[in-house]
């Protein structure tokens, strides 16, 4: 289902580098990563419950993920796909130009990303899990990269790689993308900090005083 929500935003970009338009690039994946949002929320709120074993069915879970996330999702969704967007067409024009970049430039390039993906661990579980406001969770983001950083850094590389292994070996990658797809590496890259989410953010303890709450209703 995150595939089929990643679809819309894929096809966009992949027929503006291919028509060479940042004009059709631009509203693609703006319109794209609005799209996919939803899903990717739908997403990271299941692998979370899984690491806390809700015993809760993942269909009914799945839908109300959705009517509690959508409307948050759309921005931060909107964001991540222009960056995708822009991201993929600044490797193609690496590829097209006649001069090999500077390793400055790629280092720049590969930097960019680490930093988009490392906030993008940190910001949509906070999104499936909490009512807060932009600002906070983003502040939240610094301080727990601040205090946990060689943690948070280890997991971002292993997303850069991750990422670089399909993009490098493509097509051959392409065939895993329905098996292994965007799940795994949120389900590893959650289970790696999870212990230390949960010491920041109380998640195991929240969840517990709810069930409590119901129960005692």
């Amino acid at each position: 289902m995150t595939l089929a929500g990643l679809a819309p935003l894929t096809a966009g970009i992949s027929y503006a580098v291919m028509s060479s338009s940042v004009l059709v690039l631009l509203p693609c994946s703006l319109l794209g990563g609005m799209i996919a949002g939803p899903f990717l929320a739908g997403m990271y709120d299941a692998v979370l419950r899984g690491l806390r074993d809700d015993p809760k069915p993942w269909w009914d879970c799945y839908k109300q993920s959705w009517k509690q996330n959508w409307k948050g999702s759309l921005i931060p969704g909107a964001l991540l796909g222009l960056f995708a967007g822009v991201c993929a067409f600044m490797a193609m024009l690496f590829w097209w130009a006649e001069r090999s970049p500077a390793l400055g430039t790629v280092a720049v390039y590969l930097f960019a990303i680490l930093v988009v993906l490392i906030v993008n661990t940190l910001y949509w579980p906070q999104l499936v899990l909490f009512r807060q406001k932009i600002s906070i969770r983003l502040r939240n983001c610094l301080l727990f990269c601040a205090k946990y950083l060689w943690r948070v850094l280890g997991v971002g590389l292993l997303q850069l790689g991750y990422l670089a292994v399909f993009v490098l070996f493509a097509p051959w990658t392409l065939l895993l993308v329905p098996i292994l797809g965007v799940w795994y590496i949120l389900f590893l890259s959650q289970f790696l900090i999870y212990e230390q989410m949960d010491e920041a953010f109380e998640i195991e303890e929240m969840f517990h005083e709810r069930s409590i709450n119901m129960q005692q209703e």
